[in-house]
């Protein structure tokens, strides 16, 4: 007997995975209430300690401050706490940036730090809600938002560009911005994207790429090639930040 009931598609339930069985209970809510504040202290207070050597190709997030245009800043899902360290140094200088995070339970935590930040926020899968994510982004970008994406989350293959950011690129007529990192020492956590946390007083290498404009004849499925030069080019920033640290 089918339903009559209607979904609400603008709730983050709507776009949990069905092979998940992980809610958001009263019980969690606690505990993500009493931990956050922590959990931001921490890292607010580790972040502080890295030395960055270097922001190379820091120019290339100049045009798109204090206005209205947007583009897609890309980096590894590994890379987070440090790419979006940046990236909220951006915000704080007028950048309008908005994040993808995922729909599932562990997305809660990052969503809230984020929008502390001052950002907005898209929840959505890959998987299951690529479809209102993507037009939630279109929205966002029509607003003068840019969507920052961890480009191969949530679940990988880790170092592999997911075709939906070249895709949200492509339709929302916005350049990908990728960006890359490295630390001289930091912890790695044992999962798929080996998640990197740098060790306090790390140095600290990162790099920002020009602007990658996706050609607006480019049918949606032939967009392959230019989703390899985006993955490249994070591949080469990561790379390069890498070699910086050995030299310096």
């Amino acid at each position: 007997m089918s339903s009559n009931k209607s979904i609400d598609y603008s709730s983050v339930e709507s776009r949990r995975s069905s092979k998940s069985d992980r809610r958001m209970t009263p019980l969690r809510r606690l505990y993500y209430f009493l931990g956050l504040p922590v959990l931001r202290g921490v890292l607010k207070v580790l972040t502080s300690t890295y030395r960055i050597e270097a922001v190379l190709g820091a120019e290339n997030i100049d045009a798109f401050i204090g206005n209205e245009k947007t583009c897609a800043p890309a980096y590894w899902h590994q890379h987070h706490v440090l790419c979006s360290t940046l990236v909220r140094q951006w915000i704080r200088r007028g950048f309008k940036a908005c994040f993808l995070v995922s729909g599932s339970v562990d997305g809660e935590v990052p969503e809230r730090i984020a929008r502390a930040w001052g950002a907005e926020v898209i929840r959505g899968s890959a998987n299951e809600s690529g479809a209102l994510a993507l037009r939630d982004m279109q929205a966002m970008m029509k607003r003068g938002y840019s969507i920052v994406t961890t480009a191969d989350g949530p679940r990988g293959p880790k170092y592999e560009i997911k075709p939906g950011v070249v895709v949200m690129a492509r339709i929302g007529n916005v350049p990908v911005l990728p960006i890359g990192c490295a630390a001289d020492r930091a912890w790695y956590l044992d999962r798929w994207d080996d998640f990197m946390i740098p060790k306090p007083f790390a140095r600290v290498v990162m790099a920002v790429g020009e602007p990658y404009a996706i050609p607006a004849g480019v049918a949606l499925d032939a967009i392959e090639p230019h989703r390899l030069n985006v993955q490249e080019a994070v591949m080469s920033l990561m790379r390069e930040s890498e070699e910086r640290l050995q030299t310096d």
